[in-house]
């Protein structure tokens, strides 16, 4: 029997493989113990396993704070109504289609990563089954079971390829294939939705106002949707409400303070 040799980086990123997706799954589902103890309310557990709700919270954050420090950035150099709206809607649109095209690559060239991944794991299990199966019982005496049984599994499992190969994508390569790959074109079309969502909070009020009065009223839209969106983070984190809604309401307006003032600067230093 022929034994396949994968090349080195294959090799590593095999080996690497399964602690990146951990860390992977770890931020994409936002999974962090409460500040006040151990356990979790059922109802955090729940929304902590949500990725479309981290996916949600998160895109539509991005797209509030950083369209709201360019406006106001602006704001403080001009009280320009036009000016204004342009430079708002480039930065919804620029910030958008740069989230959902990065999103889309992301998720595009994993797919395409865990999919060769898992054609080599099939050619091995056809071209070298007995490594393979070797690897898969030393694998399970890993998890604590006795040589003579992991032995055992391994060669219960190496019995039929399609439950060889599922094995060896779960115990080695730490993938879930029931879970499938995720679909890069959802994944960009929810952060470019999402951040938009987020981006024209803080650029409504200049649709109809213009001066100080859409100011202030923007920040003040703008300074409840930060609070809104960071009490909705303590749903994934487990952290108070509170906290979590103060918290991102002074980052937010730390942040839109800067903007505002660079602007004043830069506008007092043009005329």
């Amino acid at each position: 029997m022929t034994q396949i040799q994968l090349p080195p980086e294959d090799r590593e990123t095999k080996r690497q493989l399964p602690s990146l997706l951990d860390v992977r799954r770890r931020l994409r589902k936002g999974n962090r113990l409460p500040s006040h103890g151990p356990e979790i309310d059922e109802r955090t557990a729940v929304a902590g396993k949500s990725g479309a709700l981290r996916a949600a919270v998160f895109g539509m954050n991005d797209g509030l704070l950083s369209n709201a420090a360019l406006i106001m950035g602006f704001a403080g150099a001009s009280q320009n109504r036009s000016l204004i709206v342009l430079a708002g809607i480039s930065g919804l649109l620029a910030g958008a289609f740069s989230m959902g095209a990065g999103e889309y690559v992301s998720m595009r060239v994993q797919r395409e990563m865990l999919e060769r991944l898992l054609h080599l794991e099939r050619h091995e299990l056809e071209m070298d089954p007995e490594t393979e199966q070797l690897e898969l019982a030393e694998i399970y005496r890993g998890k604590g079971l006795s040589a003579e049984l992991a032995a055992q599994v391994a060669a219960e499992v190496m019995k039929d390829p399609a439950v060889a190969l599922d094995t060896h994508a779960r115990e080695e390569l730490g993938l879930d294939p029931d879970e499938g790959l995720g679909s890069p074109w959802r994944a960009a079309i929810s952060s470019f939705v999402m951040f938009a969502v987020g981006a024209v909070i803080p650029l409504f009020p200049f649709f109809f106002a213009s001066g100080r009065s859409a100011t202030i009223v923007s920040l003040a839209l703008t300074a409840l949707a930060l609070s809104i969106m960071g009490a909705l983070t303590s749903l994934l984190t487990g952290r108070h409400p509170v906290v979590s809604a103060l918290r991102q309401l002074a980052i937010g307006v730390g942040a839109m303070a800067v903007t505002y003032t660079i602007g004043s600067l830069l506008g007092v230093t043009a005329t």
